[in-house]
């Protein structure tokens, strides 16, 4: 149990530390899409922090899995910002070489917590611990796939726009 807790530490730390980062990329950049991309995350990882911190303080107290947590959080929104992304495309100013760093470094962060929430998950039997770090685990998961999404939509637009309208080249 000690271990469990311990790694809720970490969790704690990391997520307020995401988040940190979160919201001061989404006051340096100029491009609105990654600002709103950034502050949702952000938003999301308070979320975590907060249901953590809620589930730590119990479980500390109570020496066992709280039976009265609530234990759900909000699903991602990041790739519906994605995709609200694509519409304005032609009319946003162009990401810069510290939007794309950024990007990259949440890439790492996101697919870190995936790995170790997957971890916690894996490493419990209790099926409400089990379904709490795998539904943290999949939204860390959907954060680095979102971000995969707009890495390439800075690097390669065309490329994106293609695996995203999934036309074919020959003409059908």
């Amino acid at each position: 149990m000690k271990e469990r807790l311990d790694a809720l530490q970490v969790a704690l730390t990391n997520e307020m530390r995401e988040r940190e980062f979160y919201l001061k990329n989404a006051a340096r950049t100029s491009n609105p899409a990654g600002k709103a991309m950034f502050q949702q995350i952000a938003s999301e990882e308070l979320e975590h922090y907060e249901r953590l911190k809620e589930l730590s303080e119990k479980w500390s107290k109570q020496q066992k899995w709280p039976e009265t947590i609530p234990l759900k959080v909000k699903e991602t929104t990041v790739s519906a910002i994605l995709k609200d992304m694509v519409k304005k495309a032609s009319k946003l100013p162009k990401g810069d070489a510290d939007d794309l760093k950024a990007v990259r470094t949440a890439i790492d962060f996101e697919a870190n917590g995936a790995v170790f929430y997957a971890k916690l998950r894996d490493d419990c039997s209790d099926p409400k611990e089990k379904a709490f770090f795998n539904l943290l685990a999949d939204i860390e998961h959907e954060h680095f796939v979102s971000l995969k999404d707009a890495e390439e939509l800075m690097t390669d637009p065309a490329a994106w726009y293609q695996n995203k309208e999934s036309t074919g080249l020959d003409g059908a």
